[in-house]
């Protein structure tokens, strides 16, 4: 009696369902894992770290779909029972006015839907049209099924394919349009660059100006106060934090200023540990309180004997290997503490000591070295000097510094003349 309805069937089949759909009946599962992409990335618990509890939902309703998704593909399955599952949906550039919850103030909404399909193809419809994700991606989709289309589908148009931004931002696979905007941007010129961030610039710079000028007031106030050589910070802390370690510099001179008068004449380097630099310099390690920094200035004398020390060992260092002069060079070598430092002067001047290397006295003066742990081999340096390892080898050093001592020479001449240009 229902004999007349299939025509009618078949016509509104045709209308409400995706020419795709017509040609293929099933999915393989992983098919159907690689149609999901976009609900996975949509949904995936790790994009909800600072939301828990919409993560847990997240990986409960996950495990109870890949259960679902298994039960589909095993082989003589009947009937499943419907499963109701809640995702919390990721913003897309998609609008919610088609019936979904809207998005929350963090980006995302919740979607409820019931799973009740018989394969895997609708199952994985349902979950996309009821998160409101695109499916088109879909139509190419390269499946094996071997299912003959409907006699009455039409075929799909022959056309690229144009695919959504939500697609991308949920696949991670990049977008040729983006890409495109990416390399004109890469090929903006210098000059162009500059003249779109001129404003941005001269606007920062003129907010930071009253905070550039309380810097330097600081700076010359305690220089002056404590009468030392320079104030330096050896990492680059923005102008804020600058003046609070000022602030509290000027706090602690306020409190104990006999105490702080024993820096007098020096550099003092505000940076990640408190000490004497191998330069000489006065460390104020940031992370220190006032204690600490009090006692290093009450320390301070006994530094400056270490420092004695270490230039008379350089000394005697440099009378060892024909007047070479021992320097230390802060841009070319790590930072060292001068007891570190003197530590390891000490080490090599045992081992010259201790293999009495023959250098005609004075014949390698005007010449300069500087003392390396972290290398294995000396070599010269194009700007003339020469690095030496402490436990280099003392015979090949000897040889080493006589055949390139000219070379060396010659790249420090270079270098003046560069100076003087």
């Amino acid at each position: 009696m229902f004999c007349h309805l299939r025509p009618v069937r078949r016509l509104c089949l045709e209308k409400i369902s995706p020419h795709w759909f017509l040609y293929s009946r099933s999915l393989s599962g992983a098919e159907a894992v690689n149609a999901l992409r976009p609900f996975y990335f949509a949904v995936h618990p790790d994009f909800f770290g600072q939301h828990p509890r919409e993560r847990e939902v997240n990986e409960n309703s996950l495990k109870r779909l890949s259960v679902y998704l298994e039960n589909l593909q095993k082989p003589g399955f009947k009937s499943l029972k419907p499963t109701q599952l809640t995702f919390y949906v990721r913003e897309t550039d998609q609008n919610s006015s088609d019936g979904q919850e809207p998005f929350s103030t963090s980006g995302f909404r919740a979607v409820e839907f019931t799973l009740h399909t018989r394969d895997l193809l609708s199952t994985v419809l349902d979950i996309l049209n009821s998160c409101s994700l695109s499916t088109e991606h879909l139509q190419s989709l390269n499946t094996h099924v071997h299912s003959q289309p409907l006699r009455q589908a039409r075929r799909p148009p022959d056309r690229p394919i144009k695919w959504d931004k939500s697609y991308y931002s949920f696949t991670g696979f990049r977008d040729p349009d983006e890409d495109l905007e990416q390399v004109s941007r890469v090929e903006t010129t210098l000059i162009s660059w500059l003249d779109h961030n001129e404003k941005s610039a001269v606007k920062k710079l003129k907010n930071s100006l009253p905070l550039r000028r309380e810097l330097d007031r600081l700076k010359d106030e305690l220089s002056h106060q404590l009468q030392l050589s320079d104030i330096r910070w050896q990492r680059s802390w923005g102008i804020a934090h600058r003046c609070s370690q000022l602030h509290s510099l000027g706090r602690l001179a306020q409190q104990n200023l006999e105490a702080l008068k024993t820096a007098k004449g020096c550099t003092l380097i505000f940076t990640d540990r408190s000490g004497m630099s191998a330069m000489g310099h006065v460390m104020l390690g940031t992370m220190d309180v006032h204690h600490h920094w009090t006692k290093l200035f009450e320390r301070l004398p006994s530094y400056f004997d270490l420092q004695r020390k270490l230039m008379l060992l350089e000394d005697q260092i440099s009378y060892l290997l024909g007047g070479i002069q021992v320097v230390y060079i802060e841009e070319l070598q790590p930072v060292l503490t001068v007891e570190e430092y003197y530590s390891l002067l000490d080490v090599f001047y045992n081992r010259l000591l201790k293999n009495r290397i023959p250098f005609h006295p004075r014949s390698l003066r005007g010449l300069q070295m500087i003392l390396n742990s972290d290398r294995y081999a000396p070599s010269l340096h194009e700007l003339g000097h020469f690095n030496i390892p402490a436990l280099c080898d003392p015979a090949s050093l000897q040889w080493f510094i006589l055949t390139k001592a000219q070379q060396a020479r010659e790249n420090m001449k270079r270098k003046e003349d560069r100076h003087v240009l």
